[in-house]
């Protein structure tokens, strides 16, 4: 079977009942073996396989249009049960282990609850700062970037607008810290040919204890106002300098009339959760 890589990586002591999983341990040397053969990604419920058993995960069969592309036989419509259960019978623990994470799961679900756990390291939004930590422990590290330019801001949920100021020639992004939870919020700009744009991050997983946020924004120059509101701001570990396809507002350049500032007001609250 594809994927499942060299047997002899796998040891296990059978059961006196093959349907008894719990008196079964197992050693797997080679942890690849549970991932797609086309993506390399873990592979997750459900796993299928073409007539030749060739297996992949359901997001590349949709992707190749049901073909394999090891044999061009039609795949998609056969599930492989027997790697289905390879893969839930397998329990890992969170990445975070080593930071004292003891929450194990199914193969693959690892990487989900990844995300969410309160473990994970968030880098420094910071300019040349190579910080990596917890996200509280972050935000008590971002202390000794006080008084830099652009990471002073400092703002209430559902207060007033704060005034964020950008030269754009010189910096792309500046931190606001809110003021009684201390969590940080990145403001970023990407600048294209016809226009800014602008996004809002929180830096933070996307664990429950963080809490949900949307956001308001609006510029002005002269005459003329822009307003955008987010209704629900992401989460990130670290700043992502590739110009975003969602979530974004966007200055266009007749507005700016050639000018490198900009400024921008932006009112960020807080969601109630059921």
């Amino acid at each position: 079977m594809a994927g499942l890589g060299n047997q002899n990586n796998l040891l296990c002591e059978s059961s006196n009942d093959e349907n008894d999983v719990d008196d079964c341990s197992a050693t797997l040397l080679d942890l690849k073996a549970l991932d797609c053969p086309i993506c390399t990604d873990a592979l997750t419920t459900p796993i299928l396989q073409c007539d030749n058993g060739h297996i992949s995960c359901s997001t590349c069969c949709n992707k190749l249009r049901n073909k394999c592309p090891s044999c061009a036989l039609p795949n998609g419509h056969i599930r492989c049960r027997a790697m289905e259960r390879v893969i839930k019978a397998v329990i890992v623990p969170c990445p975070n282990v080593k930071f004292g994470c003891k929450q194990k799961f199914s193969y693959g679900e690892e990487l989900t609850h990844e995300k969410e756990c309160t473990l994970s390291l968030c880098s420094c939004p910071a300019r040349n700062c190579k910080y990596t930590g917890s996200y509280k422990d972050l935000y008590s590290h971002f202390k000794i970037h006080k008084g830099e330019r652009g990471y002073s801001y400092r703002f209430t949920f559902g207060d007033k607008f704060a005034q964020v100021y950008f030269e754009l020639t010189e910096y792309t992004s500046v931190v606001m810290k809110e003021r009684k939870d201390g969590l940080l919020f990145v403001v970023h700009c990407f600048t294209e040919p016809h226009g800014v744009y602008v996004t809002v991050s929180c830096i933070a997983p996307s664990a429950l204890e963080v809490g949900e946020f949307s956001c308001h924004i609006s510029t002005f120059l002269e005459k003329y106002n822009m307003t955008f509101d987010l209704p629900k701001v992401k989460k990130i570990q670290k700043l992502n300098f590739q110009t975003p396809e969602e979530d974004f507002m966007l200055v266009p350049t007749y507005f700016l009339h050639g000018s490198q500032a900009l400024k921008l007001r932006i009112c960020i609250s807080k969601l109630n959760q059921e």
